[in-house]
C-alpha cells in the first residue's frame, strides 16, 4: 500500500467504511443478507463486550409499539421502547419486555412437522422442500384455499390478501381475541354513523380535563395501552393548571377504574342507558335541546343500574358539561355485544354535544382501516364454508382459534371437515397441534415486517420490523414459503408473484411512501435502498407532526337510539371476561408474565373467578374454593377470589389462561372462559352474548398463588 493516501482516496475509503457500518448495524441495504451469528461464530460487525442495537417493532399485541433491542455477541439481551416512535415514545409494557422469552422459549417448534393423525403430539419432521411442495399443491387447487390470520403482523395479512386475489379465492379472514374484547369494530361502526367515516377514534385524554370511560381498561389492554398510559400520566400532571378528572363506568374495578377519581359500577348491559341519561342532562345544562338520540333516556333506570344517587348523577353531568376539555370514550366488554355499536354511538354523541371533535383534549379519527380490526362475522362465514366442504386447505397464521373463539361457534367441529390444515405457528398451541402440518415462522425478533398503528398514534405511522438475531432453528418466513410455492405452481399465479422474497415484498410496499416525497415525513430518499436504510435505522416511517382527521358530525344524533334494558334478576349472574397481560393467550408461555402479579388480585401462575363478598356468602363459598361455572354454552371449573370491587350481580374471569398445550409454562394453568361464552348472529355479524352463569360449589379447594399474605388485601374471607 502507498505510504501516503490522497484526499480523494481518503474520502472514498471513508464513504465505503460508513456504508459498511450502516449495513452491518442493521441499517443498510445489505443488512438483509447479513447473518447475525451467536458467539460461537462471531460476525465481523460484533465485538466482544460491546452491544449492537436494532430498531424494530413489538409484536406482542397489535398496537405496533417501536422498540430498540440490545444485542451482544449475537444474542438478544434487552428490549426498551424506541424514544422517537410516535406510538409509545420510549415506553414499553410487560408484554413487550418478554419478547426475548418468546425467542428463547424452550418449547418452540424448531422444524417443519407433519402430524398424523391430527391432535397427536407425536410428529414426523419434514424437509422444507417437501413442505413447500405440499403448499404448492394446495395453491394449485385455488378454489379450496382459505386463509385465517391474526391482527399482527400487517404485512402477512396484506400479502395473503394479494395472494388470495391472484388465486381468485375469498379474502383472508382476520381475527384475534384482541378484536373480540376491545370493541374496536363497534367503535368504528359508531364513528361511521356519528362522524361519517368508519374509522377507530383517537381520544386525546392526555390533554383533556375530564374523561368519562365506559368499559375501556386503557391502562391494561385496550387498543394501545402504552399510548393511553402515557396520556393518562399527562392527564394527571395537570398541564393546564388543573389535575385531570377520570370517571370509569364498568361492572368490575379494573386497573383503570382503580386509578380513576370515581368508579361507577354499571350493571353489564346498561352502559348505553347510562351514557344516554348523562347525554340528556349534559344537553339541558348546556342550554341545548336534547337531541333525538337521547330523547328516550330514563334517568331512574340509569340510576338503578349504577347504584349512585340522583345527586351524584347530576354532579357528573355538570362536571362534563362545564369542562373546557371533556372527552368520553368506550371500549371493552361494553361494546362486544350486539348492542355494542349503539352503546358506542351514545358515548360518541356525548362528545358531539360538547363539540370537542378535532380539538385539543377531544376526539379525532385514526387512520386504521376497518379490515384491520378483525370480525367474528367473517369467522362465522368461514366456519360455514368449512362445514359445507368449500375449504380444502386452511392456512392459519398468527391466531389460535381453538383457544380464542367461543366454543359455541363450532370452529373445532368445522376444522374436522377440512381435509388439510397448515399452521405457521412458532409455538405448539391448540390449533397448531390440530393441524396436519406446522411450518414454523420465525419469532418476532428473527423476522422482517411492518405494522400499522392501531389507533395509538396522533399521526400516520408505519412501524418496521427487522431481525435482531439469526434464526435459532430451522424456521422460515411464511411469506417466503408462500412466494416459493406460488412461483413453483407456475401459470398466472407465478406471474402474479413478482417478488423475490419477503424483503423485496416489503420494499415494494414502501415505494408509494417514497413516491409521495412527503415533506412532513420523518425522512425522504431518492430511491428505495436509501429509504430502506433510513427505515431500518428509525424503526419505521411516520409524520413528524401530529395530524389526524377531525371528523365532521353527521346526522347520527337525529335518530332515536334503541338501547335494550339490562337483564332482569333471575338468580343468575352476569359474566364479565377481561383481558390481562397474556393478551390473546399467546403470552401465557412467558414465565415473566406468569410470575407478574395481577395488579388487582396479586394472583400469579393461574386464573380465578371474582365474586363479590355478599354473593360469596349467599353461595356458601370462600377464597380458593373450586366452583363450577355453568352457562348455556357449557361449563368450566374455576377457583374463587372473593373480590369486593365488583357488583354483587356480576362475576368476572380473566382471559388468557386455561391452555391444554402451548408448552411447560402455559399448560394446565387456570381456566379458559371462552368455552362458556355465548355468541349469536345479527345482520351478517356475530357478537358475544351477555353471558349469564350459575355458580355451583364442588366442595374442593385449590389455593391460588398470591403475592399478598393469606390475610389478603381485603382481609381473610
Amino acid at each position: 500500500m502507498k505510504g501516503k493516501i490522497s484526499r480523494r482516496d481518503f474520502i472514498k475509503l471513508s464513504g465505503v467504511g460508513a456504508a459498511a457500518a450502516a449495513a452491518l448495524t442493521g441499517c443498510g441495504p445489505a443488512s438483509r443478507y447479513v447473518v447475525r451469528q451467536p458467539y460461537g461464530e462471531m460476525p465481523e460487525y460484533n465485538h466482544t463486550g460491546f452491544s449492537t442495537y436494532f430498531a424494530t417493532t413489538c409484536r406482542e399485541c397489535p398496537a405496533g409499539c417501536g422498540i430498540v433491542v440490545r444485542t451482544q455477541e449475537g444474542r438478544a439481551i434487552k428490549i426498551e421502547g424506541n424514544p422517537n416512535h410516535p406510538v409509545n415514545r420510549g415506553k414499553i409494557c410487560s408484554k413487550g419486555l418478554t419478547a426475548v422469552q418468546g425467542l428463547y422459549n424452550p418449547d418452540r417448534i424448531q422444524e417443519p412437522r407433519q402430524y398424523k393423525p391430527r391432535g397427536d403430539k407425536k410428529f414426523k419432521a419434514v424437509e422444507w422442500d417437501a413442505a413447500i411442495a405440499v403448499v404448492q399443491e394446495a395453491l394449485q387447487n385455488a378454489a379450496g384455499v382459505a386463509f385465517l390470520v391474526g391482527l399482527f403482523p400487517d404485512h402477512v395479512y396484506d400479502f395473503t390478501r394479494e395472494l388470495s386475489s391472484a388465486l381468485k379465492a375469498p379474502e383472508p379472514v382476520r381475527y384475534s381475541a384482541y378484536s373480540m374484547f376491545d370493541g374496536a369494530q363497534a367503535l368504528a361502526e359508531a364513528a361511521g354513523v356519528v362522524y361519517g367515516k368508519q374509522q377507530v377514534p383517537y381520544f386525546d385524554i392526555g390533554n383533556a380535563e375530564v374523561v368519562f370511560s365506559f368499559g375501556a381498561d386503557f391502562l391494561t389492554s385496550w387498543l394501545s395501552p402504552v399510548t393511553y398510559s402515557r396520556a393518562f400520566g399527562r392527564l394527571r400532571r395537570g398541564e393546564y393548571g388543573q389535575r385531570g378528572y377520570l370517571v370509569s363506568f364498568e361492572a368490575r374495578q379494573s386497573s383503570t377504574s382503580a386509578k380513576a377519581d370515581l368508579w361507577v359500577p354499571v350493571k353489564p348491559g346498561a352502559e348505553g342507558l347510562v351514557a344516554a341519561a348523562l347525554g340528556a342532562l349534559v344537553a339541558e345544562l348546556r342550554g341545548q335541546p336534547v337531541p333525538p338520540i337521547f330523547a328516550g333516556a330514563d334517568l331512574a333506570t340509569a340510576i338503578a343500574a349504577t347504584g349512585i344517587s340522583a345527586e351524584q348523577f347530576r354532579e357528573l353531568a355538570a362536571r362534563f358539561a362545564q369542562s373546557s376539555r371533556p372527552v368520553a370514550l368506550a371500549g371493552g366488554g361494553a361494546l362486544t355485544r350486539s348492542d355494542g355499536a349503539a352503546i358506542a354511538q351514545a358515548v360518541l354523541a356525548l362528545n358531539v354535544l360538547v363539540e370537542n371533535g378535532g380539538k385539543t383534549g377531544g376526539v379525532f379519527l385514526s387512520t386504521t382501516p376497518v379490515e384491520d380490526l378483525g370480525s367474528l362475522g367473517a369467522v362465522q362465514a368461514l366456519i360455514e364454508r368449512m362445514n359445507n366442504g368449500e375449504v380444502q386447505t386452511l392456512f392459519i397464521h398468527g391466531c389460535n382459534p381453538l383457544f380464542e373463539l367461543p366454543a359455541t361457534l363450532g370452529f373445532a367441529q368445522a376444522l374436522a371437515n377440512v381435509p388439510q390444515v397448515i399452521s405457521f405457528a412458532s409455538f405448539p398451541d391448540e390449533t397448531a397441534l390440530s393441524s396436519d402440518y406446522i411450518l414454523p415462522d420465525h419469532t418476532a425478533l428473527e423476522a422482517w415486517g411492518y405494522q400499522r398503528n392501531l389507533a395509538g398514534a396522533d399521526r400516520v405511522a408505519l412501524s418496521g420490523s427487522q431481525p435482531v438475531v439469526v434464526p435459532l432453528y430451522d424456521t422460515r418466513s411464511t411469506i417466503d414459503v408462500l412466494i416459493t410455492a406460488a412461483q413453483g405452481a407456475g401459470g398466472d399465479l407465478a406471474a402474479a408473484m413478482i417478488y423475490n422474497d419477503e424483503v423485496d415484498y416489503i420494499q415494494q410496499k414502501l415505494i408509494p411512501i417514497l413516491s409521495q416525497n412527503d415533506a412532513q415525513g420523518l425522512f425522504t430518499a431518492p430511491e428505495i435502498q436509501t429509504f430502506w436504510t433510513l427505515w431500518l435505522q428509525n424503526g419505521g416511517w411516520w409524520r413528524q407532526n401530529p395530524g389526524l382527521e377531525a371528523g365532521s358530525p353527521q346526522d347520527g344524533l337525529e335518530s332515536a337510539l334503541a338501547l335494550p334494558a339490562p337483564p332482569e334478576e333471575d338468580g343468575q349472574l352476569s359474566l364479565v371476561t377481561f383481558e390481562t397481560l397474556f393478551g390473546d393467550g399467546q403470552g401465557a408461555n412467558r414465565p415473566w408474565l406468569q410470575e407478574t402479579p395481577d395488579p388487582m388480585t396479586t394472583v400469579t401462575w393461574g386464573s380465578w373467578i371474582e365474586v363479590n363478598p355478599h354473593t360469596a356468602e349467599e353461595l356458601g363459598i370462600s377464597d380458593d374454593d373450586i366452583v363450577t361455572v355453568s352457562s348455556p354454552a357449557g361449563e368450566i371449573e374455576a377457583v374463587v377470589y372473593v373480590y369486593p370491587a365488583i357488583r354483587p350481580d356480576t362475576v368476572a374471569m380473566p382471559f388468557g389462561q386455561g391452555h391444554t398445550v402451548l408448552g411447560r409454562f402455559a399448560e394446565q394453568r387456570g381456566s379458559n372462559p371462552a368455552y362458556i361464552l355465548g355468541a349469536s348472529g345479527q345482520n351478517g355479524q356475530v357478537y358475544l352474548d351477555l353471558t349469564r352463569v350459575t355458580i355451583t360449589p364442588t366442595g374442593r379447594r385449590r389455593p391460588l398463588a398470591r403475592l399478598e399474605s393469606r390475610e389478603g388485601v381485603y382481609g381473610e374471607h
